[in-house]
């Protein structure tokens, strides 16, 4: 039997479906370090975050800065600056990673599958085919062939460049 190490799945694997009254989301964003919390870009209504826990490399979050469960709680210009964000993050996915699809999706309440039902948020999944194995399948187990700290590290330069337009 081979082992997969994943030190960082450990986090999870303890506070899964414990509510410590917090916003993971707000907590990342009100901190000053984008680094440690993945963050890899701001606008003025929304920012980008890696998810941490990721189905695939280049997982990404598109999050609007206010705490609102969807998308009739957002005014226009609100959303409008998160669909933007949610546009750019997938052409910077596209240049660095040339994934073969995506898998781009809001989760609205926790019927549906939302993680964090009180803060809307937007997933973008790149894919490509062969991603899933039988890993996955039958040992409900991702390979992830990249540290969330190199994806970080190779995609904050594009989301740089974008800010100085």
């Amino acid at each position: 039997m081979e082992h997969l190490w994943a030190p960082w799945r450990i986090g999870y694997i303890l506070d899964n479906g414990k509510d410590h009254g917090r916003c993971f989301l707000c907590d990342a964003f009100l901190q000053n370090d984008d680094r440690k919390n993945f963050i890899l870009h701001r606008t003025g209504h929304s920012f980008v975050i890696m998810n941490r826990y990721p189905y695939n490399n280049g997982h990404l979050l598109v999050v609007p800065q206010c705490h609102v469960p969807d998308m009739k709680s957002m005014p226009l210009e609100q959303l409008t600056d998160l669909m933007g964000c949610t546009q750019e993050a997938v052409n910077i996915l596209e240049q660095d990673m040339t994934p073969e699809a995506f898998n781009i999706g809001i989760n609205i309440g926790k019927a549906a599958g939302a993680g964090l039902p009180g803060h809307l948020h937007i997933q973008i999944v790149p894919r490509w085919n062969g991603d899933t194995s039988y890993i996955s399948v039958f040992d409900q187990t991702r390979v992830m062939p990249e540290l969330l700290e190199a994806t970080y590290e190779r995609l904050k330069p594009y989301f740089e460049k974008i800010r100085d337009k």
